[in-house]
């Protein structure tokens, strides 16, 4: 059993590849109850993008939520993570392993995938140059041809990029946690054209259209779907995503970026 989280798409496809080469069922964290969540499949993995060098809160979340019958359900199974990050994970797998053995479950396995940086909310982050992206996705599917042996294998292993200095980056995710996270910030310029766009590739449904504009609720992970995603560039996060490009995966990317 598969459950994952994306914003911009680089997860999902990860998602969706593993779930068909490891023959396991599919679900999303955001339209998933974990507290009604029947568990099926031979495994259990997650699947989500690295937040300022650890897990995305909403992920931390439904671990915490996860049902009893699930816990015990999936007691003796192999449980696993593949985090997709621009670069580096820092000690993000420490945090999910954490968050299992809270529920009294070893986590052992924890992968990692470099996709294409979409993190453009702060000063000096942006997307990757297009060649940059093109080395990277010409990487992707023989990573996960790895990473799915691996677990078909039941060799779980930790095989991440963890970067320089881990537990100094991932000291700074209690701050982006309070501080990064922040709905107001998000508006749109006159050049928005009222597609609602942002409204349908939203995992949060926190957007709505008010006056032919986007309205941000509170409920906002800071996935960026609604900025990368916007067709006529309209979206913006204060002044942070001034001047910035824009990424989002689709298939083509993989041959025609």
């Amino acid at each position: 059993m598969l459950l994952y989280y994306s914003g911009t798409g680089n997860t999902r496809y990860v998602a969706e590849t593993l779930s068909k080469q490891l023959d396991e069922p599919l679900y999303s964290v955001t339209s998933s109850d974990p507290a009604s969540l029947s568990f099926s499949g031979k495994s259990l993995g997650f699947l989500f993008p690295i937040y300022s060098w650890g897990v995305p809160p909403i992920v931390l979340d439904f671990i915490h939520h996860l049902n009893d019958r699930f816990i015990k359900d999936i007691k003796g199974l192999d449980v696993w993570m593949c985090c997709t990050c621009g670069d580096e994970t820092g000690k993000a797998p420490e945090m999910f392993i954490k968050a299992f053995r809270k529920k009294g479950i070893i986590a052992k396995g924890a992968w990692s995938v470099i996709m294409p940086n979409n993190y453009v909310l702060l000063s000096g982050f942006d997307i990757d140059p297009i060649d940059v992206q093109r080395r990277k996705l010409d990487a992707v599917l023989p990573r996960l041809n790895e990473i799915a042996d691996k677990i078909r294998s039941g060799i779980m292993e930790r095989d991440v990029v963890t970067g320089s200095f881990p537990a100094l980056r991932s000291a700074v995710y209690p701050l982006f946690v309070r501080f990064g996270i922040n709905p107001d910030k998000w508006t749109a310029s006159d050049a928005c054209v009222s597609c609602a766009k942002c409204v349908e590739v939203c995992p949060a449904d926190n957007i709505r259209i008010e006056k032919g504009r986007p309205v941000w609720d509170a409920n906002c992970l800071s996935c960026c779907a609604c900025y990368h995603y916007c067709p006529s560039h309209a979206i913006r996060y204060g002044k942070a995503t001034r001047g910035k490009g824009q990424y989002f995966f689709k298939p083509s990317n993989l041959s025609d970026v």
